[in-house]
């Protein structure tokens, strides 16, 4: 599975790494979403290789954010 997030239109809420923080975290220089370092495809902060084990959290970050901007695809 492979995650994508539209981090331009990130409003900073937080739901997405709170949801799933093994996934996801704040950027420390604009404070939107990324991707954590480990899953990012072709080192893009805004793109990345879901792992099987988070599957369901990830699915459950794109379903809570209230802005979706995240975007999952098998």
């Amino acid at each position: 599975m492979k995650a994508t997030i539209d981090r331009e239109e990130c409003t900073l809420c937080g739901l997405c790494w709170e949801t799933c923080p093994d996934f996801f975290e704040e950027n420390p220089e604009d404070g939107m979403v990324q991707i954590i370092e480990n899953y990012r495809a072709d080192r893009k902060i805004n793109e990345g290789d879901v792992p099987g084990s988070l599957e369901e959290c990830v699915r459950e970050a794109a379903g809570d954010c209230p802005v979706e901007i995240i975007h999952v695809m098998a």
